[in-house]
């Protein structure tokens, strides 16, 4: 993992010589069921002490993955729409809950993700909606606080706090697997460089650093190189200016 770490080590040293701190939260996307790649991720939130908001598939979701959940307080799950299908025509960029289907349709689908989420692990469901692709349509968002979810997450830093009346948007900001080439690790110094330069822009406050700063992981697909500079920076961000967050509301009002 060939990465000079020397402009992202200064910059959180100037978070710490300034006083500030870094909200941050780890999201990981895709769980139905346990595998060794969860058996990892789990081991490797639990030598960081960073809890995984892990995103589930709701009709997928086994009994089995109920139970490995049971085992760690480090893993939080969350909604990952209904069927991670997708409904966008061809050519097009992928969406379940996109402007491709019945409005009616996605909000059945986004609700029943909810309910059966809930009867499968109880309580320990977070109400955060987390759409798969990380693509929406605003007429679904108006009508996730209805249904009972507290937060909307998505890619990329979030233009207002709430996506809707009621509804925190807290998105997610690096995605280290190259999905359009090789897979495998974006190259690690572009990621270097744009976690600094993202660090930069919330310190000189050009962007919101209210909103938790979210790295997002896909267990499921991972190599040795993506788990290996995972643990890398969140390491160094957890010893530098980070503050854990996590979901403040575990159930809807």
């Amino acid at each position: 993992m060939n990465a000079d770490w020397t402009g992202l080590d200064q910059e959180l040293q100037s978070w710490q010589d300034q006083g500030l701190t870094l909200p941050l939260w780890w999201r990981d996307d895709d769980a139905i069921e346990p595998t060794p790649h969860l058996d990892h991720l789990t081991e490797l939130s639990e030598k960081l002490d960073l809890p995984v908001h892990l995103a589930v598939i709701p009709r997928d979701a086994t009994q089995a993955l109920a139970n490995h959940l049971a085992t760690s307080s480090q893993l939080i799950p969350v909604v990952h729409g209904w069927a991670h299908q997708n409904h966008a025509p061809q050519g097009e960029k992928k969406a379940e809950f996109g402007a491709h289907r019945p409005v009616e349709q996605a909000v059945a689908d986004a609700g029943r993700g909810l309910e059966t989420l809930r009867a499968l692990l109880g309580e320990d469901v977070t109400p955060m909606f987390v759409p798969p692709w990380n693509r929406i349509s605003d007429d679904v968002v108006q009508e996730l606080a209805g249904m009972g979810y507290t937060s909307l997450s998505t890619f990329k830093p979030r233009t207002a706090a709430e996506a809707a009346p009621g509804l925190q948007q807290i998105n997610t900001h690096l995605d280290p697997i190259h999905w359009k080439g090789s897979r495998s690790l974006v190259p690690p110094q572009q990621l270097v460089d744009q976690v600094t330069q993202q660090l930069i822009s919330r310190r000189n406050g050009l962007a919101d650093n209210i909103e938790p700063y979210g790295i997002l992981t896909h267990h499921l697909v991972h190599d040795s190189a993506i788990w290996d500079f995972t643990e890398a920076l969140l390491g160094r961000l957890l010893t530098g200016p980070a503050t854990i967050w996590t979901h403040p509301q575990r159930t809807a009002p």
